[in-house]
C-alpha cells in the first residue's frame, strides 16, 4: 500500500489474512496487515494481474472471467450508481492496460517486427473473455454486498448459464485461436 506496487502471493504463501487482502476494499475497510506490510484489495492495481501467467504458465491461453461490467446501457444517476460505475471502471482500468499491451505483443509477432532473435524472448497469448455485463445488468449496487443465500444461488446459476453459452460458442477455440478480439473490445478497434 505504501508504494502502490503490485504483490502477488504464491498459492503456499496463501492465508487467511491474504484471501482477506485480496477482497480489502479501502472505502470499507481498514488494509490488512501482512509481516509488517499493508494490503488492499489489488483491484485498483491489477484486477487480475495477467503478466504472472506470461512467466510461470506453460499455458498460451488465458480465460477472464469478468465480473464487474465493462459496458453499461445507461447513464448512473444517483450518487451510488456513480460511485459503483467509478468503481467498475477503476477496476477494469488496470485489465484493458494490461489488455493493450498484449494486444500490441501479438502485433509485433504477427506481422513480424521483430528481430529473429528477440522473438523467442515473447509469447503469442490467445485471450478469452467471458462477460456478465447483460446478466448482471439488472442489480444494484447494494447487491454487492448481499451474502442472502438465496440471491447468492440464482447469481451462480446466472454464471453458469453464461459459462455453457460461452463453452458452446468458444470451446473449440482454446488451445488454438484466441476467441476475443481485444483491441477492439477494448479500443473500439
Amino acid at each position: 500500500m505504501k508504494t502502490g506496487r503490485a504483490r502477488l502471493f504464491e498459492t503456499r504463501e496463501t492465508t487467511i489474512d491474504v484471501v482477506l487482502a485480496s477482497t480489502c476494499l479501502p472505502f470499507l475497510f481498514k488494509a490488512v496487515e501482512i509481516d509488517g506490510e499493508h494490503y488492499w484489495d489489488g483491484g485498483y492495481r491489477g484486477n487480475p494481474p495477467l503478466y504472472p501467467f506470461f512467466y510461470r504458465s506453460r499455458s498460451s491461453d488465458i480465460i477472464l472471467i469478468h465480473v464487474n461490467p465493462i459496458e453499461r446501457d445507461r447513464v448512473p444517476v444517483t450518487s451510488p450508481e456513480i460511485f459503483n460505475r467509478i468503481n467498475e471502471i477503476s477496476f477494469n482500468s488496470s485489465l484493458q492496460s494490461e489488455l493493450r499491451a498484449i494486444a500490441f505483443v501479438q502485433k509485433l509477432l504477427n506481422e513480424d517486427w521483430l528481430k529473429p532473435e528477440h522473438r523467442e524472448r515473447l509469447r503469442c497469448i490467445r485471450m478469452h473473455s467471458v462477460r456478465s455485463d447483460k446478466a448482471i445488468i439488472d442489480l444494484s449496487v447494494a447487491s454487492k454486498f448481499s451474502v442472502d443465500w438465496r440471491f447468492l444461488s440464482a447469481l451462480k446459476e446466472r454464471g453458469r448459464t453464461i459459462a455453457d453459452a460461452w463453452l458452446a460458442e468458444n470451446f473449440d477455440a482454446i488451445g488454438e485461436r484466441s476467441s476475443v478480439d481485444i483491441r477492439a473490445m477494448f479500443d473500439g478497434g
